[in-house]
């Protein structure tokens, strides 16, 4: 009994450490940026840095803000054109209406001063020109270069209640090594766009391809639990 009730406050203790390691995946949906939807385009700013956008929003602040060419598009839904960009009903239901892209320049960055390492997962559409994301030991695309990846383009294959060519978005991810400080989403301005910038997961938006921790915790601590059961039978 004494082995048993170890072996129960050590798997309690393991789900509570996955649950913690679940909840530190961040996410980016670039929803609520503009303050009314439909609507035009809104610049990011501070809007996920404790600040506000350039409609006045805010979000939660996980210390991460934007230069000032990157905007929030109006993202079309069934019955509502804004744009030529749609997520095509695919993804997140509540990350259909807003995301990241640029009108002028060939680049927008994301810093991060606090610092990240590893990677990170994004969707993205681009259906004329490659797009691009590089990753930076420094604020602003400075310092060292960690990581590049080149996007391909995307085909347009959404469902015509959606009127966007740039449709749907496909998930992608870079990995590096290293303290990245800043990311760079580059391209043609306006011919590529960006959604659920997720931090601490392999699938954008927050998904996973492997069992989640818990999930192989809890079949873990099944196997070990009939194998305590054996001993004891064994023993008795």
């Amino acid at each position: 009994m004494k082995v048993l009730g170890r072996f129960l406050m050590g798997l309690a203790a393991l789900v509570c450490f996955a649950g913690a390691a679940q909840a530190a995946v961040i996410v980016l949906d670039f929803e609520g940026v503009n303050a009314t939807y439909p609507s035009g385009f809104a610049q990011v700013l501070g809007f996920y840095n404790g600040g506000i956008s350039s409609d006045g929003t805010s979000g939660t602040n996980f210390g991460i803000d934007f230069t000032d060419n990157a905007l929030a598009i109006c993202l079309n839904t069934p019955g509502v054109v804004c744009s030529n960009t749609s997520r095509g009903g695919l993804g997140n239901p509540t990350s259909d209406k807003g995301a990241l892209f640029f009108l002028s320049g060939s680049q927008t960055f994301m810093n991060v001063p606090a610092g990240f390492d590893t990677g990170f997962s994004f969707f993205y559409t681009a259906l004329f020109f490659q797009g691009s994301v590089s990753v930076y030991d420094d604020l602003n695309g400075t310092g060292n270069l960690l990581a590049s990846l080149t996007l391909p383009t995307t085909p347009s294959t959404c469902d015509p209640q959606f009127s966007a060519g740039f449709c749907p978005f496909l998930p992608d991810g870079i990995s590096f090594n290293g303290i990245a400080k800043s990311v760079s989403f580059a391209g043609v301005a306006n011919q590529v766009v960006f959604d659920d910038i997720t931090f601490g997961s392999v699938t954008p938006g927050g998904g996973t391809n492997v069992p989640e921790p818990a999930s192989m915790i809890l079949f873990g601590a099944g196997l070990v639990g009939l194998g305590v059961l054996r001993y004891r039978r064994k023993s008795a």
